[in-house]
């Protein structure tokens, strides 16, 4: 009976998430990236497991599709919509390496790892300089930030893994390449799945104290004047209770530049946009479920998408979950009809 290499069966689960990914969300760069992952494991598989010798000088180029690959997504989902002017650019590193692979294929073996640890680098040099990402969902918190982050470092130790395999052929240990390459496969495989599967779901907030957060000493006048004009907007438009807010969308109707929103927030609470506005979200859901609200429908209407990320703003909002906090209006409530009834008698 045939045996279904791990790199194989790498490319099978990648190929299902592109398409699972095209059926239910349409994100064409993210399904490009999974798809091209599919294809690169497919090639691994069939040249360490199948023997297709005559594919292994392909093996450099098409690996070096994956990091630009990354980047745009990268860029595209989280920073600002890449053209596609913009995105052929990235096709030179591919493009540099198959030049290489014919004129000089001794140099391959250093610029592979170098296209990886650079664009792994970019992305968690990106990830470390911004404050917000402004297409991310606000409800999503750092969800997104983690898996990037994630998966920045992927690249880097793909980069590292290529050098020991390459070490590993040079030094004529041909079958330690065997398994260094199967298990670089199955980290692929596990980044990628949390990566694409993602819903995206965390955030933090300051305690609500009922008063504007105190400006530290960096708060300019102009940064108060933004925070009243944020503050006013949402008492008016109550846009935080969309769980698909964006720093993008919610800067464009404040007709702010998104760093500049971004740095007045930060500035003047000493939080992140994704954190100020999951704390008006937990006000909202506060008054709901004091009003008589069942938990769920409270966190539903009040912009979150997923329980555990309402338990975790709620819990650092009030210092107790959400369902502890309905018992004691419960209880205040009961406490507040029987001293009422005893008044009465």
């Amino acid at each position: 009976m045939p045996m279904l290499p791990i790199p194989a069966f790498a490319a099978i689960v990648l190929a299902c998430l592109a398409v699972r990914t095209l059926l239910s969300e349409g994100r064409p760069l993210l399904v490009a990236f999974l798809a091209a992952c599919a294809v690169q494991s497919l090639l691994v598989a069939l040249v360490l497991g199948y023997d297709f010798a005559w594919l292994r000088p392909v093996l450099p180029v098409s690996a070096t599709v994956i990091p630009p690959l990354a980047w745009i997504t990268f860029q595209d989902a989280l920073i600002s919509r890449i053209s596609l002017r913009q995105a052929a650019i990235h096709g030179a590193a591919p493009a540099f390496t198959l030049f290489c692979r014919i004129f000089a294929p001794g140099t391959t073996d250093v610029v592979v790892p170098l296209v990886f640890v650079g664009y792994g680098t970019a992305i968690l040099f990106l990830l470390h300089s911004a404050t917000d990402l402004p297409l991310a969902r606000l409800e999503a918190g750092r969800v997104p930030v983690v898996l990037w982050q994630v998966l920045g470092w992927a690249l880097i130790a793909s980069a590292l893994s290529d050098v020991l395999i390459a070490a590993a052929f040079m030094t004529g240990n041909e079958n330690w390449a065997g398994w260094l390459i199967t298990f670089s496969s199955s980290l692929v495989l596990l980044f990628l799945g949390l990566l694409s599967g993602s819903p995206a779901a965390s955030g933090v907030a300051g305690e609500d104290t009922g008063a504007p957060a105190l400006p530290s000493r960096e708060t300019s006048k102009e940064d108060i004047e933004i925070m009243e004009a944020l503050e006013a907007f949402l008492k008016r438009e109550p846009m935080h209770l969309d769980p698909n807010l964006t720093l993008s969308r919610l800067s464009r109707r404040l007709h702010l530049p998104e760093k500049r929103l971004s740095t007045a927030v930060n500035r003047a609470t000493g939080a992140n946009v994704s954190r100020y506005v999951n704390t008006w979200r937990i006000r909202h859901a506060r008054r709901l479920i004091e009003g008589g609200t069942a938990v769920t429908e409270a966190m539903l209407e009040s912009g979150f998408n997923t329980k555990s990320n309402f338990n975790r703003e709620f819990l650092r909002e009030t210092g107790v979950p959400p369902s502890q906090w309905k018992r004691g209006m419960q209880s205040s409530s009961n406490v507040t009809r029987i001293s009422e009834a005893g008044k009465n008698t």
